[in-house]
């Protein structure tokens, strides 16, 4: 009998259920919409029962393909540094806060200076930052504390599917690193940082590797969802190592690259080693034994898509294309910075914003679409020159996300890396790794490399035209001179967004 995994991924955008079979095909996807709510400058929230319903109806509509007594494990994976505080019943006690908020940059100001920023990156494996977890919870305790008052539990994303899903409160040590609560030498939450935090342990969920078995399919779950009671769910990973899982990237030297709603360039170590200036993520790896590095864009694709809807909402992506490769390269000295929700990598900057410079009366609407795709790339290119700074030197690297369905960003991408950029035999990259996480927690494999080994395959890979990596080689130096010049601009500008 026919065994298959299932990957649910609860993104920021939708929660999608993804099956695939002991080789790695995919038999079935299925994904519901979620709304987000910015009810203030500079915040970004959900309801965690839209997460639940979306990832429930999806996982219903995948099992009407495959039988549910086949379906040998799930793995879990979604939108990392979430905020969901549910009271003792388990009841949401507010809305989510998301990873791409930055309200708590009073907060992570204040845990830095107790602990000191030395001993924190030591333990954290970054810079605090507003889109960590923890110092969301110190914002809820002293800005609401009626709310604060009643938690009694804090959960990822994803962990609170594996909550509705089972009733047990876990987390992976993958995810679970982006509260900024664990020692990531040791894998284990800090009582240091509890400490100095107050949060109660008693609130954390218990902490284990990705491809372990975490918790099962409740009878409540099950009749819901059309999964067999019983069947286990494993650890899984955030979307980032999860993604980095369905790119193959499981040994060091292997880079990824997703340009998705945010930009993240992905490798894996073997040891715990943080950037020293923190000017990347380490987090605790999907694989036991392993950890990654992380840089993050909080804004890459989404760019693009806001350029589309506010000025060319009745324009096909086709069309969009089209515009861009009319272009020639540098958008006649137009470029972009990529800012447009604050950043973190390699400027770690709330207040960081995009901005379009060298504007003449010469440039149309095809050079603004082909200004953000290279200011984009320009943006990727900072974190692989920071992975190289590790001793990180890919000869190649996967690209998945929007930027690969785009031949023309694509081009321009790998020309800026200058290194070829392949594809994988799926697009769902974070879904198709919490998929075989699962293979690997149901036993179908003795480890994640030997089952991305037989589950993932290069498709196609697209070299840099010569012309085109000089040209951008020539030009990058500019782009990086951008945020520094416009930092003071963007600080000053801060006091009119509220």
């Amino acid at each position: 009998m026919s065994k298959y995994f299932i990957g649910v991924d609860v993104s920021t955008t939708a929660s999608k259920a993804l099956v695939v079979d002991e080789q790695g095909n995919v038999v079935a996807v299925k994904g519901y919409p979620h709304d987000l709510s910015t009810p203030r400058p500079l915040w970004s929230e959900q309801d965690p029962e839209n997460w639940w319903r979306a990832a429930s109806s999806a996982l219903r509509d995948v099992l009407q393909q495959v039988p549910a007594e086949q379906v040998a494990a799930v793995g879990l994976t979604g939108q990392m540094h979430g905020l969901t505080s549910l009271n003792k019943d388990g009841h949401p006690v507010r809305p989510a806060i998301l990873w791409n908020d930055q309200r708590s940059i009073a907060q992570c100001a204040t845990i830095t200076a107790r602990i000191g920023e030395k001993r924190l990156y030591q333990l954290i494996g970054s810079i605090l930052l507003p889109g960590f977890t923890a110092p969301k919870i110190l914002w809820v305790k002293e800005n609401e504390p009626d709310v604060y008052a009643q938690i009694a539990h804090v959960l990822l994303p994803k962990d609170y599917v594996r909550y509705r899903l089972s009733g047990a409160f876990v987390a992976d040590v993958a995810d679970g690193s982006g509260f900024g609560l664990m020692d990531l030498s040791k894998r284990d939450w800090s009582d240091e940082l509890l400490d100095a935090y107050g949060i109660p342990r008693a609130w954390l969920p218990k902490l284990c590797e990705s491809q372990d078995v975490s918790a099962y399919v409740s009878e409540e779950a099950a009749a819901i969802t059309g999964l067999k009671a019983g069947t286990p769910i494993v650890g899984g990973a955030g979307d980032q190592p999860a993604a980095g899982v369905g790119n193959g990237i499981v040994e060091f030297g292997g880079c990824s690259l997703t340009i998705g709603t945010s930009g993240v360039a992905f490798a894996i170590n073997t040891r715990y080693a943080p950037e020293p200036d923190g000017r990347l993520h380490t987090f605790c790896g999907p694989i036991p034994g392993t950890w990654f590095h992380m840089g993050v864009m909080l804004s890459a694709a989404g760019g693009l898509r806001w350029l589309h809807d506010t000025f060319a909402a009745n324009m096909s992506y086709d069309e969009i294309n089209r515009h861009a490769e009319s272009v020639p390269r540098g958008s006649l000295g137009l470029l972009f910075a990529p800012y447009m929700t604050g950043e973190r990598n390699p400027h770690p900057d709330p207040f960081a914003r995009g901005a379009f410079v060298g504007l003449t009366l010469r440039h149309g609407l095809p050079h603004f679409i082909r200004a953000v795709m290279e200011g984009v790339a320009f943006g990727m290119r900072d974190q692989l020159e920071l992975l190289r700074t590790l001793g990180v030197h890919p000869s190649e690297a996967v690209i998945s996300g929007g930027a690969a369905n785009s031949p023309v960003w694509r081009q321009l991408t790998t020309d800026i890396m200058g290194i070829p950029l392949y594809t994988v035999n799926t697009n769902e990259g974070a879904a198709f790794g919490a998929a075989i996480l699962a293979a690997v927690g149901a036993g179908a494999y003795p480890n994640v490399p030997a089952a991305c080994a037989q589950m993932v395959r290069k498709v196609d890979s697209q070299d840099p035209d010569p012309a085109g990596k000089a040209d951008y080689e020539r030009l990058y130096p500019a782009f990086q001179a951008l945020y520094p010049s416009l930092k003071g601009t963007f600080a000053a500008l801060a006091q009119y967004e509220s």
